[in-house]
């Protein structure tokens, strides 16, 4: 067996010290070791792909991260690791456990994934390999991943079995909330509606130097790249739902001012992503939900958000603020004054169905975005530190 404490301080020594997950019975004392553990971060992720977008936003700022989930959550987590960790090269490491692995009796649930857990990871050309099985493998795994992290800029997984870790008790460590009562604001004035190309026009406009932008996927990120591309701007491709978990990953790691762009079909897509977000309660994040009612990239297709207050769910997971607006004025008072106070806000605008005509797709690779966006965070990190 392998000792957890073991494990995290060599994690530590190959530079991993950021970490997100959901757990697993098998990952129970890693899990409960890193949150007491003082040289690593731990955020409790609501999904596995949830958990992956966190890390891929933590690694934009800077950390060197691993997720850490059960085999039966890897399916959770494909469509991120497929469509975000690959096109846009972001390595992360992937501690898996393998429920129902070689000659386990396992419930009935594990059974098929168990199966095929390795199998699925070469599908996915991601290299995996066993868990360290004693303190004395533990150095030279971690080096050999981050070795394989370092050339191909991809996640590389360790598979967990039952017992190869020794029991730790979590002994504190749960997640220290503060005291906050969070407000709706109305800013809707109901007049007609804007496209969301103006409302993006519009922020462009607001926003500081130093503020970063994670726009979601889908005709979000391609707007906003047609109006201005900027190093500063993570245009999102697939991963539908993601966005707010990267924001969320960023927002923690860097100083800079962050604004997560979601459309309400894809917040919906991982709503758990708000009651984490409220929970780890970033002061620099504000979320902008632009709300067609419609998903526009595939058709317009009518969505459910129509039944839903984002602004008051929002509030209800642990948002300082939250705002309702329908047309620029209102927008623009409430942006000033979520960015002019302390986070994380959520601003819910109301917005037409319908995009440019004829419009185009970023020009710069996705891997190329975010090696820029990761260099613009560390530049302006280190200017602020110089300041």
């Amino acid at each position: 067996m392998t000792d957890a404490r073991t494990f995290l301080s060599e994690a530590n020594a190959n530079g991993f010290d950021f970490f997100t997950g959901v757990p697993c019975s098998f990952l129970t004392p890693l899990i409960n070791a890193t949150i007491e553990d003082t040289d690593s971060t731990y955020v409790a992720a609501a999904s596995e792909g949830e958990a992956v977008a966190i890390a891929s936003g933590a690694w934009l700022a800077g950390r060197k991260t691993a997720v850490m989930f059960q085999n039966s959550g890897l399916g959770n987590a494909v469509n991120p690791l497929t469509s975000l960790n690959y096109p846009f090269r972001i390595p992360t490491l992937i501690i898996c456990t393998w429920r129902a692995g070689p000659g386990l009796k396992d419930e009935p649930q594990h059974e098929l994934m168990g199966e095929i857990t390795p199998e699925l990871f070469d599908t996915m050309r991601i290299p995996h390999m066993p868990f360290p099985k004693g303190n004395d493998a533990v150095g030279a795994s971690l080096m050999r991943v981050s070795e394989l992290m370092e050339t191909s800029g991809l996640p590389v997984s360790l598979i967990m079995q039952k017992g190869d870790v020794d029991p730790y008790e979590l002994t504190g460590g749960t997640v220290s909330l503060d005291a906050r009562n969070g407000q709706v604001m109305d800013h809707r004035i109901g007049k007609t509606q804007v496209t969301r190309y103006s409302v993006l026009e519009e922020l462009l406009k607001e926003i500081s130097d130093d503020t970063a932008v994670v726009a979601t996927t889908g005709k979000c990120g391609r707007e906003l790249f047609t109006i201005s591309d900027r190093p500063q701007h993570l245009y999102q491709v697939g991963s539908m739902g993601c966005a707010a978990g990267m924001g969320l990953g960023v927002a923690l790691n860097a100083p800079n001012p962050l604004v997560v762009i979601d459309g309400d079909g894809a917040l919906m897509m991982k709503m758990g992503t708000l009651a984490t977000i409220g929970a780890y309660a970033p002061a620099n994040l504000t979320h902008v939900v632009l709300d067609n009612g419609t998903y526009d990239s595939t058709g317009g297709q009518p969505t459910v958000s129509p039944n839903v207050d984002f602004a008051s769910a929002a509030i209800a997971s642990g948002y300082a603020r939250g705002y309702r607006c329908d047309d620029l004025a209102g927008f623009d008072d409430a942006f000033a004054e979520a960015q002019a106070a302390k986070g994380p806000s959520l601003i819910h605008m109301k917005i037409l169905p319908g995009s440019l005509k004829d419009l185009g797709r970023p020009t710069i690779s996705p891997a190329e975005v975010a090696q820029r966006f990761r260099s613009f965070l560390a530049d302006n990190s280190a200017a602020g530190a110089r300041r």
